[in-house]
């Protein structure tokens, strides 16, 4: 019996002709989820602070190394190593999207200061926008800044997802160092920046709407401000230090770009057709890989994904807990929970390609 079998009655369409958005909501996993996780729901500063800055500090001292070093395997050695710290350095822009404003005081601006706008993806970003693709009603939809039918789409489509990731850096630097400027002198630029480039979106349909108040407004201003001024600051270093600390870099966050968009390729399915889904549907249109392997590739509680999608709200550190105890709740196999949950990478990335395949 399949997951999706346990929530539709037998005398209903066939599990095999459903469609996601014929998958009704299971009102006890809801249920369930949420009172499990009500004393582990609270974001705790202990673990949240430390992390960041050590996976900071760690990043860039790496990153640094792998400029200064001369040696080609140290090189290599200290390259790897930033990748993957600036790489979960920079994830916690998922956690901020959640955090109440009053939680973690100090933290957005922090991390913006140390990560974001050095690495020009300052939280604006995602702030408002990645909130879009919690919503019930544009999940899965032509609206969602997040979301493509991957699995539906060409064979090409998913070569051409993963490599459009190595010109991230580039684009940024275009977006902050070019157009940010123009768009202070040119209102039609400024317009068109915001709308069209100003979110870590893979929908290329998606247009961001302009912030809704004036506290927004002040908070997305000096993010702008900044990265602009770090971009036109990194265009001149070749003139002083020369070009390989700007190549290393845009190398190193290079590969920070592909590893995002290969674990973005398999945080879920993309297998719905632009209907609305119940949160049931967008549960098990998502992934868990609970392998401690998953941990280093989709890090910051990622590997969690599709229970993130059941508790947008729960700090990442409580994921594992929630999962643990969600999984032993629902111990039967066949549960409704049982049916978001894989055992890699390599697995999901063949399903979504065998699937592309049949529509070459």
């Amino acid at each position: 019996m399949t997951a999706i079998q346990t929530i539709i009655p037998a005398q209903d369409a066939p599990a095999a002709l459903l469609r996601k958005s014929e998958i009704p909501d299971d009102k006890d996993l809801l249920r369930a989820a949420a009172e499990l996780t009500r004393d582990i729901s609270v974001a705790r500063p202990g673990i949240y602070w430390p992390d960041m800055l050590l996976s900071t500090a760690v990043g860039y001292a790496a990153l640094a190394s792998a400029i200064l070093l001369e040696p080609v395997w140290l090189v290599v050695l200290s390259g790897a190593i930033s990748v993957m710290a600036l790489y979960r350095a920079l994830l916690f822009i998922h956690e901020i999207t959640h955090l109440h404003k009053k939680a973690l005081p100090g933290f957005r601006t922090a991390w913006n200061v140390l990560v974001g706008i050095p690495l020009l993806t300052p939280s604006l970003l995602y702030e408002q926008v990645h909130t879009i693709h919690h919503s019930r009603m544009r999940y899965g939809t032509a609206e969602d800044p997040e979301y493509l039918p991957l699995a539906l789409m060409k064979p090409w489509s998913l070569p051409v997802f993963i490599l459009v990731a190595l010109l991230a850096p580039i684009g940024l630097l275009v977006r902050w160092a070019i157009l940010a400027p123009l768009g202070a002198l040119f209102p039609a630029v400024r317009k068109m920046a915001w709308e069209r480039f100003s979110s870590l979106s893979i929908n290329p349909a998606f247009r961001r709407r302009a912030p809704e108040t004036e506290e927004q407004r002040r908070w997305f201003a000096w993010q702008q401000a900044g990265a602009s001024v770090w971009a036109l600051f990194l265009l001149a270093t070749p003139f002083w230090l020369g070009w390989k600390p700007l190549l290393v870099a845009l190398a190193i966050t290079s590969l920070v770009a592909v590893f995002n968009q290969l674990r973005t390729l398999v945080a879920h399915l993309w297998e719905n057709d632009g209907e609305r889904l119940s949160v049931t549907a967008q549960y098990l249109d998502s992934v868990n890989v609970p392998g401690v392997v998953a941990g280093f590739w989709a890090p910051v509680g990622l590997r969690y994904h599709a229970t993130h999608h059941l508790l947008p709200s729960l700090p990442y550190h409580s994921l594992h807990e929630a999962h643990r105890r969600i999984s032993a709740h629902f111990a039967e196999p066949q549960a409704t929970y049982h049916g978001a949950i894989h055992p890699g990478m390599g697995v999901l990335v063949m399903k979504i390609a065998r699937s592309t395949m049949r529509r070459g």
